[in-house]
């Protein structure tokens, strides 16, 4: 069994159209091989017997299964009904592993002695082409050059070295330009040049006032406006310098109403905060007591700081009081924080300790302060933690607890 199973070339060399007829052979006789076990099959056999083969695979099969390597079995003389029990029982995956080895254990060719730098022999000429139709492969074959050896083919070139290129000198270009500056970029945004201040004082210039004070509420708003169209008689244009402008054309003093008009109405609109009031007017907390000083509404503001102020400590409602209790920056803008929480911290330790007796717990507690004043539970609980009266009311309703049981 050894010495039929060994190869006879590489599956590589197996011609395609063999292949596939084979592997088609196969799938008729219901044992369908993969492309690489034929061409592993047919490498059992020679160039010279690839003729057999397509004479087997152009009929039917006999019998079935016959893989791949049956089709070689049978070409080596095994009867089909033979192979075919050899194909059933495994055989020939025991052949195909042998002849895998055989090949692997195969002495690879001796490597050349010494190495040869003379050229490759040149290939003898063509042959003249036989007009005989009928020559048969093997005298085809015997016709064909004879081609390079191994060591012939991988053996290195003597290479002529290529002759050096002459250096070559490049010489600077003479420009006859004069220096030029840098151009700027595309989209570079230039600021346009500012008028003089003496165009707000012309006649030309009450116009230009009067469209921004139809557009800005206050003079600082004004001033942000016009110092990027307008410079100052010294520089910058400044507060002062606009003052001064719109006194020349009268129109300080509606300025002025107006500017008193919506700081009152913006301190009654927020509650007396006087936080909220810049941020709403667009300006900072200076600008806006810069602002309050030059109209001189400090009394009329303090009066309404002080309106809320009573208010916020004047609530009745303990919903409101304990809602006002989150506002903190709120509480410390009216300058109440401290007078507000201190009365808010006796008013719950009073309902606390009227409740203590009949509670259980800490949430049950402020659920029977919230129901006995229209109050939500979870805002007492937020106020008792928030005032630190959370921690002695269950220490009060633990020793209470533990008096009552039995």
């Amino acid at each position: 069994m050894t010495s039929l199973w060994h190869r006879r070339r590489q599956p590589d060399d197996v011609p395609t159209p063999v292949a596939v007829a084979v592997s088609d052979f196969c799938r008729r006789a219901k044992a369908a091989a993969t492309p690489t076990e034929v061409r592993e099959a047919l490498a059992l056999l020679a160039d010279e017997e690839d003729f057999r083969v397509r004479s087997l695979t152009d009929t039917e099969p006999e019998r079935s299964p016959l893989g791949p390597f049956a089709v070689v079995d049978i070409l080596r003389g095994t009867s089909p009904e033979l192979a075919s029990q050899r194909q059933g029982c495994g055989y020939y995956e025991v052949v195909r592993e042998l002849a895998r080895v055989r090949e692997e254990k195969t002495p690879p060719a001796p490597a050349p002695t010494g190495l040869s730098f003379a050229p490759s022999p040149a290939a003898p000429p063509a042959p003249p082409e036989t007009s005989l139709a009928g020559g048969t492969a093997k005298a085809g074959k015997a016709a064909r050059p004879s081609a390079e050896s191994i060591q012939e083919r991988i053996a290195p070139r003597k290479r002529e070295p290529l002759p050096e290129p002459e250096p070559f000198e490049a010489e600077e270009p003479v420009s006859f330009k004069r220096a030029l500056p840098k151009p700027r970029g595309r989209f570079t945004q230039v600021a346009a040049p500012k008028g003089s201040y003496q165009t707000l004082l012309h006649m030309e210039g009450k116009g230009i006032l009067e469209s921004a004070l139809a557009q800005n509420e206050h003079r600082f708003a004004l001033l942000k406006s016009l110092s990027e169209q307008y410079n100052g008689p010294k520089g910058e244009l400044g507060l002062p310098d606009l003052e001064g402008a719109l006194h020349r054309h009268d129109l300080m003093d509606p300025l002025t109403a107006r500017e008193r008009q919506g700081i009152l109405a913006a301190y009654t609109e927020q509650r007396g905060a006087a936080g909220r009031v810049a941020w709403s007017l667009g300006l900072s907390p200076s600008e806006l007591q810069r602002l309050v000083s030059s109209l001189q509404l400090q009394a009329e503001v303090e009066g309404v700081r002080e309106r809320f102020q009573r208010e916020a400590l004047g609530t009745r409602h303990l919903t409101q009081r304990l809602d006002l209790l989150g506002r903190d920056k709120y509480l410390a803008d009216l300058g109440i924080k401290k007078r507000f929480t201190d009365t808010l911290r006796k008013e719950l330790e009073e309902l606390a300790r009227s409740e203590v007796p009949d509670a259980v717990d800490l949430p049950g507690l402020c659920l029977a302060i919230a129901r006995k004043h229209g109050a939500p539970q979870e805002l007492v609980l937020r106020a008792l933690e928030r005032l630190g009266l959370s921690e002695g009311l269950r220490k009060q309703l633990q020793a209470h607890s533990n008096h009552s049981s039995p």
